[in-house]
């Protein structure tokens, strides 16, 4: 009943949705489909050894829908999160300062910022992604350059991490230690994702 009010809300006014958001804390209006903050797309990629091994990781919790895999054995696991929904789409995230984050995770990872012209491979621009000893919080990861970083492991990018935000098409979060992650948030700041 309070998902179906907030979707009339959201259909309605979208100043009554963000009035409902502050009160609430509930997120902006979702897609019909399973979604976090409009975020259809969470992928266990298949590289690594994890559960489940592919597909959504998307499962239903209450009102609302959260994201959970989990890192088996000292091997690069890869879940991907597609900023337009579909592999084809891509964002300028220039304008944006960051994004929030809600999720839980039993040891440290990483999050890539992949954009469109150089998806394929393990040579990108990261940020830390800390572990929060399995309790949920909600952080901010700045988009400034100077968050983010390279692994030598991984290789250095051919591309400045400015040129990714102009060309964004997703958020890819890799970790070579066993993990249990869930996430039930991932808001951008000045982006909102298509619903398709």
């Amino acid at each position: 009943m309070f998902t179906a009010v907030l979707l009339a809300a959201c259909l309605i006014s979208p100043v009554a949705n963000a009035r409902t958001e502050r009160t609430t804390g509930a997120a902006r209006c979702e897609c019909a489909t399973p979604s976090i903050d409009r975020l259809q797309q969470w992928l266990a990629s298949g590289e690594g050894t994890t559960i489940p091994a592919t597909g959504n990781l998307l499962v239903r919790q209450g009102n609302h829908y959260a994201a959970k895999v989990a890192f088996l054995n000292n091997e690069w696991h890869v879940v991907v999160v597609w900023l337009g929904n579909q592999f084809e789409a891509q964002a300028d995230l220039t304008r944006s300062s960051g994004f929030w984050m809600t999720y839980s995770a039993t040891d440290d990872l990483y999050v890539q910022l992949r954009p469109a012209s150089h998806w394929s491979g393990g040579d990108k621009w990261l940020t830390l992604v800390p572990s929060t000893g399995g309790k949920m919080v909600r952080k901010f990861f700045s988009f400034s350059p100077k968050a983010w970083t390279t692994l030598p492991e991984l290789g250095k990018p051919s591309y400045s991490f400015e040129s990714a935000l102009t060309e964004a098409r997703g958020l890819v979060f890799v970790g070579k230690t066993p993990n249990k992650l869930e996430f039930r948030g991932l808001r951008i700041d000045r982006y909102q994702p298509p619903c398709l």
